[in-house]
């Protein structure tokens, strides 16, 4: 089995140093031939530098720097296409993903899954941001329909192959996780240690994560326009018995109270009808963002050496 490790770099000048020679040690162990790809996702500091300076130190480091800030499945998509060989596996920069884990990973996927997911055996995070992934991953989830995909992590293995799924892709908004379900339905998870973090702050809090689920259900997914309908059918449907009420009443008292009944009537229906167009207006932002050219990534720069190598 050979190995391809894509890690998207984003203010990990003082993480990857250590975490390119953890995985010096352990890779031999693992694959006949290996290679890791750092992505460097435009960081204000000076990551590029390092990575460049990695890829010196190490024949199978390779760099590559994004024109800006993509986003991090941005970044893993760019790393995901340039990838050599048949397993890939992605992983965080900050040393929250222990490179000694990935066995784990990979013992899974020789039994016949596509894809792995390390799930943290003790979740590392503060209570807001478990919250937040819970809805990433039920959105994903549904998105799916897959149950494995709610134990989805940054830190998995999958097969290269899976790739066909979504090489025309093109678009800004790029989810990882949904595009690999394109490819297969055959997924699975294997608990692995993960550490704390030790260097900077995470970059997702709880508008982010909450953002990352709304673009997952209008980007991968009808679901939202399907429940759209289900208000409208309901709230038509309220309106009918509140029209049965009033018929009833007018005819056997010729009039009928009632203005406060009114207006709450008015207010509800006027708000399914906004928030069902919100829906719609989110759906037409993602065409508008489809249509209007933008790449996923854009790459500035590579290192120079061609990466990659063999277990001795």
């Amino acid at each position: 089995m050979n190995i391809s490790v894509v890690i998207p770099v984003y203010n990990g000048a003082k993480t990857i140093e250590p975490l390119a020679q953890r995985l010096a040690a352990i890779l031999p162990s693992l694959a006949e031939a290996y290679e890791v790809i750092l992505v460097e996702d435009s960081s204000p500091d000076n990551s590029w530098e390092v990575v460049e300076r990695l890829a010196r130190t190490y024949p199978w480091v390779r760099g590559i720097g994004l024109m800006r800030n993509f986003g991090q499945h941005n970044a893993l998509l760019c790393g995901v296409h340039a990838a050599r060989y048949e397993v890939i596996v992605t992983m965080d920069d900050d040393l929250q993903h222990p490179p000694e884990e990935i066995h784990h990973l990979l013992d899974k996927l020789a039994e016949g899954y596509d894809v792995v997911y390390g799930v943290p055996r003790k979740p590392p995070h503060a209570w807001w941001r478990i919250l937040g992934s819970v809805l990433t991953k039920w959105a994903i989830g549904l998105v799916v329909g897959n149950k494995v995909l709610q134990n989805l992590q940054a830190f998995r293995a999958f097969r290269t192959h899976l790739r066909r799924a979504f090489k025309d892709y093109q678009g800004p908004e790029v989810m990882l996780d949904a595009m690999l379900s394109w490819g297969t339905t055959r997924f699975a998870s294997a608990d692995v240690d993960e550490s704390p973090r030790t260097v900077g702050v995470s970059n997702y809090n709880m508008r982010k994560l909450i953002r990352l689920a709304v673009l997952i259900l209008t980007n991968f997914s009808t679901a939202p326009l399907r429940l759209a309908s289900v208000i409208g059918f309901f709230f038509t449907l309220i309106g009918l018995v509140g029209l049965a009420y009033v018929l009833i009443v007018y005819s056997s008292e010729g009039s009928v109270p009632g203005f406060p009944f009114l207006a709450s009537a008015i207010i509800i229906f006027s708000g399914a009808q906004l928030f069902a167009l919100g829906i719609i207006g989110e759906y037409l932002a993602r065409l508008f963002e489809r249509s209007s050219g933008r790449k996923p990534y854009t790459i500035l720069r590579t290192t120079e050496g061609q990466g990659g190598a063999e277990r001795p």
